[in-house]
């Protein structure tokens, strides 16, 4: 529980400092009264969290588990999508979950912007003149939260959940403070407030406040994309017994502070704590949202991960950065795409205000796609469809909702999470079905095991010593780099292997159940290793598991060299696949993916490439 503190609770636990505040100036911009535009605003939220991340994350989403794991990418594992058929619903499925997956790098972008921003912001309260400096300083702090994602969060890891305990208590003190002072705001615990408030203001008024409100409920969708790290009775334990109380105290006492004094408007958060404590709440704010966004840039790492591993996108050098914890990764190229859009993030917005325009529509675009896919899911295991359809149909409509309150925001920074994910989304896609292609090719050109072997023995081969293994995609025939080979050097060695490394739809795969061994001649094996999406390949981890398991005697892996085939995509404007332009960005992404022998863990000095030209 103390651990989900830290990681899960990170993201919304940092709301109150941005999300009341934008509700209520929403409300105001449109001509209502601070009091009414208060009261009606924290009832939206408490509500909110109630329907939002209260029932539907951890009630109801947290039980769409794929063997304990969750997110995006597991419910795609559950539902079969990712061998789908062109033109088939599946593949339309595929489609929606792969942009889902892709909302998350846009969130990815905008959460460390707005939440430290955020927190540096209280600075202003005392000292109106550090005002320029706020961006800044902001920078400064993103930078080196970047620049130290290579050293892993293992050993800060261990302090994340006593800070975020510290945090909420600091959050539930000051929300009590605030209500001794006006205990009238209690009224909107009455969810007819917020329908009351949003009637009588008008369309464009209720919008407005309905967008700004959602905030308060981002980075819940983290309780489910973290499900496999904690598991959900911690997650639920942690949600119910502290942080969603100390929320809920903390929006009531800034909506009881608006309501003895209107002019707190400008930073209701700060001004709830005596002037006394305005710096130490700016230390620990500033801590509880790094603590925030390394959690979502942890997330996008393991989303990353299992994106490259499923087939979504190319092989990128991914460093384990702490052997014995599971889930300390850290990708290079995408902690430092990640940086950029961040940093220009902070940049071209400037503010808490102009953010919290882009942060909202992504996530509600994530809660809907999430909301969607587990009902299938459901209806999948068997769950009664009427029941399905009016539960899911619910939360679906309040997402339809939110999305259309934040769909306003478009113009006003909502375009930015929107076109990252957009760019995310085209890779995902135009990898995915570029390998298809280059699959398709490959078995045009790939020769069937009988026919191979009954051909060596009309051919005069020179045996050379030693083991030679041939990295392979397909679980039939042989590789194109094999039959290169033997065509061109009309050598062979004494003992060949063809192996090939396969993701399960499954977060793991038992040891024993790793290598399955097929001897299609004398020294000559198929080797197909599992994994699950969620464990990392490594092709000399999983020959040792044959060895072990008495699959493959232990004297085929003496002298060693390991072929991999090294493939030049062309673009043909004569065959039909991908639009020109997809095909150019498939080859440029093939190019510059990560070398096959070093993803699966093949030591250099054993890998030998050789060249193919594929046409698509």
């Amino acid at each position: 529980m103390l651990g989900a503190l830290g990681v899960v609770y990170g993201d919304i636990g940092t709301s109150p400092l941005y999300a009341f505040k934008e509700a209520v100036k929403a409300a105001t911009a449109g001509g209502a009264a601070v009091s009414a535009a208060a009261t009606g605003a924290v009832s939206l939220i408490l509500w909110s969290l109630i329907l939002i991340v209260s029932l539907k994350y951890a009630v109801l989403i947290l039980r769409a588990d794929n063997r304990g794991e969750g997110g995006i990418v597991a419910m795609l594992a559950l539902l079969g999508a990712r061998h789908a058929r062109p033109g088939t619903w599946k593949a339309l499925l595929l489609v929606v979950g792969l942009v889902g997956a892709a909302l998350l790098y846009g969130d990815g972008a905008i959460t460390p912007a707005i939440s430290v921003l955020s927190a540096i912001e209280g600075l202003k309260i005392d000292a109106p003149a550090l005002g320029p400096f706020v961006v800044p300083i902001t920078l400064v702090i993103l930078v080196g939260l970047f620049l130290v994602q290579h050293k892993g969060v293992a050993a800060i890891g261990r302090v994340f959940g006593p800070v975020m305990l510290v945090w909420f208590a600091v959050l539930g003190l000051l929300g009590i403070v605030g209500i001794v002072g006006n205990p009238g705001i209690l009224a909107a615990a009455n969810p007819l407030r917020a329908l009351d408030f949003m009637l009588h203001a008008g369309v464009h008024v209720s919008f407005a406040m309905l967008g700004a409100a959602f905030l308060a409920v981002t980075g819940g969708e983290a309780m489910y994309a973290d499900l496999g790290h904690f598991g959900a009775p911690a997650i639920r334990f942690a949600w119910f017994g502290l942080v969603l109380p100390a929320l809920m105290l903390n929006y009531f006492g800034q909506g009881a502070l608006l309501l003895a004094d209107p002019g707190a408007l400008e930073n209701p958060f700060f001004h709830l704590c005596p002037d006394w404590g305005h710096l130490p709440l700016v230390g620990l704010a500033t801590m509880a949202t790094i603590i925030a966004s390394q959690a979502i840039i942890s997330g996008v790492f393991s989303l990353t991960q299992q994106a490259v591993q499923l087939g979504f996108l190319p092989a990128m050098r991914i460093v384990q950065t702490a052997r014995e914890e599971r889930g300390q990764i850290y990708v290079p190229m995408v902690n430092w795409l990640l940086a950029v859009a961040t940093l220009a993030a902070v940049v071209m917005l400037g503010s808490s205000d102009a953010l919290a325009g882009a942060y909202g529509i992504a996530v509600s675009m994530l809660m809907g796609i999430t909301t969607l896919l587990a009902a299938l899911i459901a209806l999948r295991w068997g769950y009664n469809p009427i029941l399905v359809c009016a539960v899911n149909g619910f939360f679906l409509a309040i997402d339809a909702v939110f999305l259309a309150a934040n769909s306003v925001k478009l113009f006003e920074g909502g375009w930015f999470p929107l076109v990252l994910a957009g760019l995310v989304a085209l890779m995902m896609l135009t990898w995915k079905k570029g390998n298809e292609l280059v699959e398709e090719a490959r078995v045009a050109l790939r020769l069937p095991e009988d026919v191979f072997l009954s051909g060596l023995q009309h051919r005069d081969l020179l045996r050379l010593p030693g083991t030679a293994a041939f990295l392979s995609a397909a679980e039939h025939g042989i590789p194109l780099h094999l039959s290169r080979f033997v065509a061109r050097n009309h050598a062979l060695m004494e003992r060949i292997l063809i192996i090939t490394a396969l993701y399960e739809e499954t977060p793991s795969v038992p040891k024993e159940g790793r290598a399955h061994v097929t001897i299609l001649a004398p020294d000559f094996y198929r080797v197909i290793l599992r994994y699950g999406f969620m464990e990392e390949a490594s092709i000399p981890e999983g020959l040792a598991c044959a060895v072990e398991s008495r699959h493959l005697p232990p004297h085929v892996l003496d002298d060693m060299t390991v072929f991999v085939g090294h493939e030049t995509v062309i673009s043909r404007k004569d065959k039909r696949g991908l639009a020109p332009w997809r095909e150019n960005l498939f080859a440029f992404m093939q190019r510059n993916a990560e070398r096959t022998g070093a993803f699966f863990g093949v030591p250099t000095r054993q890998v030998v490439e050789v060249g193919t030209e594929i046409e698509i």
